[in-house]
């Protein structure tokens, strides 16, 4: 039976736990593991947008060599949950999510799957792929957004939201009003998507995936399939990045599990790098207009935000673009507007920071803007408007630090030397810019369990069935653990990865921390009380003596009034005659009905850039970002997650953008050379900064999320130091020269 090998030793204080695997190569991602007798599955995509296959012919690619089988819709099994629900068919009560493939003839986007072929290699495989044949009856398309969203009737209403009244930035002495742009960006990690299918009989199934949720994928699957969650395993060893596109399972995976059983025999299905960019979701595209009123004092009055983002036209996805305008600043009238346009497009999906990284480059863009109206200082703008409890539920903050992210990002980034008027510094020939931009994001305690197997040794080994997509869990956990039990993290050992396990949390939202960290608290806590009350029970010394006399530490249990009274835990499970302690327990979420605070992690982004005057060069020189997360666990893990937040915020503010080609619907840029990225080159130095004050109120670590506060506000930060440089504003992400005004050379 397969193992797991991720069983991770926690050797230093604040060292990677898997950080030896993944640098010598003996980390497996999905892809890596070979099964005996394994064959491989690859996708034939569609070359029309829309429309329907009318003939598909399989078989040169079925005479060639290595080839086992082309499953399309006519010969594809019928699979449980592909049925609608009706009053009939309630013994699955399930119906899969999205589009379902291999099961009909209807193309709803370019580069659609349309049929698997499996071969017993994956170089006999690709060269099948491009002998099956498709004939199509074509229909009209749209995927131009731009187009599209112009027509009322194209779109529809996703979230409507007012307090005060409508409109109200237009009565107010100061006022802006301008509208905004983000193309669509795509995750694109290192490692792409994979699936392998292993059944055993009709009714069990071992699945090695790329999974941010583990339990979430077992359930999925189980019910798609008809069979009991129980009879799944889903095995996610390591996850080479994924930043939201592995939180549902994608079309590959019940591919990968609807080949294998009609073969009976294991398959590993894999996504191209060009398939990447359609078949595992995106961040949408959006348009917003966004009216921010303000008096003289710089107290606003108004905001108004509207907001369009592109989804599907078989799923809808929608996301929080408009949230963080209702909320993060003090103001007694706000309504948002929030619709959704159908394209015949894949659907999108959660990506860092969904909907507040999109909203926040508007919001945080236009009170720049207004600052200048006002001639003030855009942080003095943001303290005036400072509130001590979230504006849309009124309740208080558990934490907000923000007003220190601002004194401390202003002091490293030099805020001082920042130009009052737009392109009047200059340094060494360019011009020079400071910006900054604010991120918020809801900090949540979900629900966890944690097997705690304490052994004979004295070694300690947690058990949890989460992913690690790149965060650091596992070297969290053990530092989590090793505080709580006083003892080296070099003895702490944390599994993880399989849905076996205790039931653990979907990584995402910047949640595992806050949600599994707990469980570990609780766990340990717990395994201190049954290692006093054995002290008590076994150890003559400690036999009168009260729980509350006793603490464990340095791997001992020792009486806390006289510390020379004391036993190794190794001598005292000796003594007991017990080979191990063995615990499970779970940790509940937060109940919201009763919950007395608002919970939310925050950043705020500062940068520094460089202009040429006369090509529009753009070039960061300094980039501070801070966050308020309550209490960091691990600085390394933390400070990685702030600088992979600012890689991903330079190429969204200088490099990213899908690009469709509207005559065809095939995406134009499906590739590294031409969907661009940032570069080694274009990371400056930075600095990460954070508060590091327990949040009393959200969990029992005082931990809250990072992830996505990484991100979010830093493409405003990036805009309005262009602006602050040059007197330009670009509201249309990516910023390019040619959008300064300057010509290509």
């Amino acid at each position: 039976m397969f193992e797991p090998t991720n069983h991770f030793n926690i050797v230093a204080d604040d060292e990677r736990a898997d950080a030896a695997e993944k640098v010598t190569g003996r980390a497996k991602f999905t892809a890596d593991h070979h099964i005996d007798n394994i064959a491989y599955g690859l996708f034939v995509c569609s070359t029309i947008a829309k429309g329907t296959i009318t003939n598909l012919d399989s078989s040169n690619a079925l005479q060639a060599p290595g080839v086992l089988d082309v499953i399309y819709y006519k010969n594809c099994p019928n699979i449980p949950g592909y049925n609608a629900l009706t009053p009939d068919n309630k013994k699955n009560n399930f119906e899969w999510k999205g589009l379902k493939v291999l099961n009909d003839n209807i193309v709803r986007f370019y580069g659609q799957p349309i049929a698997l072929v499996v071969a017993d290699s994956f170089e006999n495989a690709l060269a099948a792929v491009k002998l099956v044949k498709a004939e199509y009856a074509t229909e009209a398309f749209d995927t131009n957004f731009n187009e599209a969203r112009l027509v009322e009737s194209k779109t529809k209403l996703a979230g409507k939201y007012k307090r005060g009244n409508p409109k109200a930035y237009l009565n107010a002495p100061f006022f802006i009003e301008a509208e905004y742009n983000t193309p669509i960006e795509v995750h694109n990690p290192m490692e792409m998507h994979s699936s392998i299918a292993i059944w055993d009989g009709d009714d069990k199934l071992t699945l090695h995936d790329k999974s941010q949720g583990p339990k979430g994928t077992q359930s999925t699957i189980a019910r798609t399939f008809g069979i009991p969650e129980k009879n799944v395993r889903v095995i996610t060893e390591f996850v080479g990045g994924a930043f939201g596109n592995a939180l549902r399972s994608w079309l590959h995976v019940p591919a990968a599990c609807i080949a294998a059983k009609k073969l009976k025999r294991p398959v590993k299905v894999l996504l191209t790098r060009p398939q990447m960019f359609s078949l595992v979701g995106y961040r949408p595209q959006s348009w917003q207009k966004i009216g921010i009123g303000a008096d003289k004092t710089g107290k606003l009055l108004g905001i108004s935000h509207e907001a369009i983002s592109n989804t599907s036209r078989y799923e809808d996805y929608r996301e929080g673009i408009t949230d963080a305008s209702r909320f993060l600043y003090k103001c007694e009238n706000v309504d948002t507007e929030y619709k959704l346009l159908p394209l015949d497009l894949s659907t999108p999906t959660w990506m860092r920071g969904p909907g507040e990284t999109t909203g926040c480059f508007a919001l945080e863009s236009a009170l720049d803007e207004l600052s200048y109206q006002l001639k003030m200082d855009p942080i003095d703008l943001r303290i005036v408007n400072y509130t001590e409890t979230h504006q849309e539920n009124k309740l208080p903050w558990s934490a907000n630090n923000v007003k220190d992210c601002y004194a401390a990002g202003k002091e490293k980034i030099g805020w001082k030397n920042r130009p009052k008027k737009p392109g009047s510094l200059k340094e060494k020939g360019w011009l020079v810019g400071y910006g900054m931009g604010g991120g918020i994001f809801g900090a949540n305690k979900g629900s966890a369990t944690v097997k705690a197997i304490l052994k004979a040794d004295g070694s300690l080994v947690l058990q949890s069935a989460v992913s690690d997509m790149g965060p650091g869990t596992t070297t969290a956990m053990g530092i989590i653990a090793a505080e709580s039990l006083q003892m080296p993290t070099s003895r702490i050992k944390f599994m993880l990865g399989d849905s076996d396990l205790p039931p653990g949390p979907t990584q995402g939202g910047s949640g595992t921390t806050s949600t599994l960290g707990s469980a570990v608290k609780l766990i340990c806590d717990t395994l201190k009380q049954v290692i006093k009350e054995l002290g008590i029970q076994h150890f003559p010394a400690f036999k009168n003596l009260q729980i509350t006399d006793l603490e464990v530490k340095n791997e001992l249990l020792i009486d806390a009034k006289n510390q020379d009274s004391q036993i190794s835990i190794v001598a005292l499970l000796k003594l007991a005659g017990k080979p191990s302690i063995e615990i499970t327990k779970e940790s509940n979420g937060n109940n919201f009905q009763e919950i007395k605070y608002a919970f939310c992690s925050f950043s705020v982004h500062f940068v520094k850039i460089l202009v040429h005057p006369k090509t529009g060069e753009m070039k960061l020189q300094k980039v501070i970002t801070t966050g308020d997360a309550g209490k960091i666990i691990s600085e390394n893990t933390a400070r990685s997650q702030m600088l992979g937040g600012v890689v991903g915020g330079i190429g969204m503010a200088f490099k990213e953008g899908l690009e469709i080609n509207h005559a065809t619907g095939e995406i134009a840029n499906a590739n590294f050379g031409e969907y661009l990225v940032p570069r080694h080159t274009d990371i400056p130095e930075t600095d990460v900064w954070f508060v590091n004050k327990p949040d009393p109120f959200i969990n029992s670590i005082g931990a809250k999320g990072i992830g996505e506060i990484a991100m979010i506000g830093f493409a405003a930060a990036v805009a309005n130091a262009v602006y602050n440089a040059t007197g330009k504003r670009v509201r249309d992400l990516p910023i390019t020269p040619e959008k300064l005004g300057f010509s290509k050379t």
